[in-house]
Parts: C-alpha cells; structure tokens; sequence
C-alpha cells in the first residue's frame, strides 16, 4: 500500500480504517500515513445527538475523515466524520483507489529493483502529491512531464511504459452550433465545402465531429484533453467555416452550446 511521509494538515481530507469504538468516539487508523492514527471524538462523529454511536462507525469500517488538528508531541490527531459530505467521500475515496492501483503498477514494474521502489513514488508523491496524477501527467505530455522529479532517464522510461499502457487520459466533451446558409445556385456545395474546410483542424490530441442538426445549424462536437485545448478547437473550426462560407457569398454564425 502507498503512504505518505510525515503527518497529515488540518484540513486535508483521510482515509481511514475504524479500529475501536468506545462510548466517547472512535480510534483510526490513517491508511494513508503509515504507523498514525487519530480519535474521532463523538461530538464529531455526527450532527445532532448520538443515542448510539455504532450506528454511525464500527470497527473494520473504511471512512473518509477532516483533520482537525495535530498533535505531533503528543503523536495525536484531531478527526472530523460530518465535516465530510458526500461529494468529498466519494472523491477521496476515488482518488484513493487510483493510487492504490498506481502503487500495484510500480510494484510489478519494479519487481526486480525493489530497493527502488520506495525511492521513486517518494519522489512522484512529494512531485504530485498522488502517484496516479503523476502518471497521468506523463500520459498526457510524455516523460518531458516529470523533468523536475529527478529520476533517472532508465526510471523515466519504466514509468512512460506504465502510463502509457495502464492510464487513461482524462479529456473533456464540448459542443457549438454554426449555422450556414447561402442564397448562391451552388449554395449547398458551398455550405460542404465551408464544413470540410472546419473538419481540417488538425490536432492530435482532438477528436472533433461535425453531425447535421437540421437546415441551417450543424453541431461541432470536440473531445480534448482539457477545457482550454477543447474551447481553442471549436473556435478554430466554427471560425473557419464561418469565414468560408461568407467569402463564397453566405451567412455564418457561431453558437457555444450552453
């Protein structure tokens, strides 16, 4: 299992494993930081009065906690259940999982090296704080991602080949309209023309789509890795049919999808 060094801040949200539960709270452990552990006191356990507090937390169970505060002299740690709402549960809990299986990929990567292992996700975690996000990073833009973590050119290679062959790359899903029209005998060759000339964006990181709607609007659908990349792109392409469309004696208007 992948860990943090050192302790967690107040305010970071934790996994955490429910090791005991006692009439005032419940004893944790983080699962993210080797060796801690923390108390969730009852008052934080959840709002409103608790009758019985098993039937918030029990022993064996997986939570997603607040820190509260840190006591590294006294090796004590402050726990919050209800400050953590559902959205913030899942979301750990998801980025949790991800770096679980990123930590399986570098063990069988490193099967043979393990006396470097912990190494190099120390150098990923202080990097990115997450060893998924740091591959991800590297499927994304290719090893030139992770020039500053200071791994060597044979580490760099292992850890493109994990990305490349395990990560997926996060994109995003855009949409605009362009409605074409053109009063010219050859209108409607135009009009295939102006949308041809919109599709010859070319980028490898883009997919984009242009589907009929009905007369005159045209749908221009793009998928990018990210929202600055995917806007760029549409733009780009409603512009160039647009512009093609009047130089040849038509109308062109842009539309963003809301």
């Amino acid at each position: 299992m992948v860990q943090r060094e050192g302790w967690p801040k107040p305010g970071d949200l934790v996994v955490c494993t429910v090791k005991q539960v006692v009439d005032f709270g419940a004893f944790v452990a983080l699962d993210e930081y080797a060796g801690r552990q923390g108390l969730i006191h009852i008052s934080e356990v959840a709002s409103g009065w608790i009758k019985y507090i098993r039937d918030h937390v029990r022993e064996g169970q997986k939570i997603v906690c607040k820190v509260l505060n840190v006591d590294k002299s006294r090796h004590h740690i402050d726990l919050s259940l209800k400050d953590v709402n559902e959205h913030q549960r899942r979301e750990k809990i998801q980025e949790w999982k991800a770096d679980q299986k990123a930590w399986k990929w570098l063990q069988m990567a490193y099967a043979d090296r393990p006396e470097e292992l912990s190494s190099v996700a120390g150098r990923l975690m202080e990097a990115y704080n997450s060893l998924y996000l740091a591959l991800e990073e590297m499927a994304v833009a290719g090893p030139e991602a992770l020039g500053d973590v200071g791994l060597s050119e044979e580490d760099a290679k292992i850890l493109e080949t994990i990305a490349r062959e395990n990560v997926k790359i996060p994109t995003v899903d855009i949409s605009g309209y362009v409605d074409l029209s053109s009063p010219a005998s050859d209108g409607v060759e135009a009009i295939k023309k102006a949308l041809k000339q919109a599709k010859r964006i070319k980028d490898k990181d883009v997919t984009l789509n242009i589907t009929y709607v009905g007369a005159p609007r045209y749908r221009i659908h793009v998928t990018a890795p990210d929202y600055k990349h995917a806007e760029s792109t549409l733009k780009k392409s409603a512009q160039t049919a647009v512009k093609y469309i009047e130089q040849h004696g038509g109308e062109g208007t842009f539309y963003r999808e809301a």
